[in-house]
């Protein structure tokens, strides 16, 4: 269940030279700043500490609040297009979020207008879609061809759930690298192309299920994983989920079998191990029939016999929680 690092990268703004360079900077290596501390001590360090009360569930009500919470902790690299209530303003042809930005910037307006918002940064309070929304609202206004840093979001102002269109599509892309950094990534050459390489290197290769919702496949050298973002209130998830395991019919198949849970942004987060055989197709059917046990599990409403009960222990004490 482990996540391999996020990719901290470093570039020169859109529209700067073409040499611009992309490298990964590890939390323990020396920010890009040139201060002269680690990067976790310096550019990698949260803005504050946390003013708000914190926000348990900050993308309930938005729609795709499991591939929100999924894109924050799971995803590498990723996209959506995010679709505003009040509409495009002039000279912003788009707004997508993206897990993970070059350098970590919180945001992009590119040379053409229009915006990136990264998912994946450090945030100053403890309300995450206030902190979003504020960085959108810099970034619509910022000039083109410029990231926009990171600054603090008022305690009054908007949260994502006020600017976010509640009727819009949320259609996660998962990519295979970075590439989306980059206009004009394919001409990419030199010491572009190589720190490109090197982002996309850092990368778990991971996809998103297609025949079920918020489940995202990846891929490690031991074994690879199915991790499953489920909105389903948490005592009765875990009930249902020891319900199956106790039946024997909590696995996606042969050589597969559910670990534990996390917890991330107030859902419940099931995790499968699975051979390294097993690829993202093979697991599409598996999941779609779990998920028609997972309904039945959760509409019974007996209580747990003594080896659900003995189930259910052996998956709360395997659940960390994440954020």
């Amino acid at each position: 269940m482990a996540k391999k690092r996020r990719p901290q990268t470093k570039t020169k703004p859109q529209g700067a030279a073409s040499d611009a360079a992309y490298p990964v900077v590890g939390a323990r290596e020396p920010c890009p700043c040139n201060s002269g501390r680690r990067y976790k001590a310096c550019h990698g360090r949260a803005a504050a500490q946390a003013v708000t009360e914190l926000v348990r569930r900050p993308f309930d009500g938005l729609p795709g609040e499991a591939d929100w919470v999924a894109l924050r902790e799971l995803v590498p690299a990723a996209t959506v297009e995010l679709h505003l209530k009040d509409g495009l303003p002039d000279g912003v042809p788009s707004v997508t979020l993206a897990t993970v930005l070059p350098m970590a910037w919180p945001a992009l307006r590119r040379d053409d207008g229009s915006v990136l918002l990264g998912l994946q940064n450090d945030t100053a309070s403890g309300d995450l879609s206030r902190d979003l929304a504020g960085t959108l609202q810099r970034a619509l206004s910022a000039e083109p061809g410029t990231p926009v840093p990171a600054g603090d979001a008022s305690a009054d102002g908007p949260r994502l759930q006020d600017l976010l269109d509640p009727a819009g599509a949320f259609a996660p892309v998962v990519h295979d690298g970075f590439e989306f950094w980059i206009e004009d990534a394919q001409n990419a050459t030199g010491e572009v192309a190589a720190s490109l390489e090197r982002a996309n290197d850092a990368a778990i290769p991971t996809a998103r299920l297609s025949g079920v919702e918020s489940a995202y496949w990846c891929e490690t050298p031991e074994k690879n994983h199915l991790r499953w973002v489920m909105t389903h209130p948490e005592e009765k998830l875990l009930d249902a989920l020891a319900r199956l395991h106790a039946a024997g019919a909590s696995s996606l198949g042969e050589g597969t079998r559910l670990v534990g849970s996390f917890r991330a942004h107030g859902l419940t987060v099931p995790v499968w191990d699975l051979p390294t055989s097993v690829r993202a197709d093979d697991v599409e059917k598996p999941a779609a029939a779990f998920a028609e046990r997972l309904a039945e599990a959760l509409a019974n409403e007996a209580p747990l016999t003594a080896d659900e009960r003995r189930a259910r222990s052996g998956l709360t004490n395997r659940q960390v929680t994440l954020s």
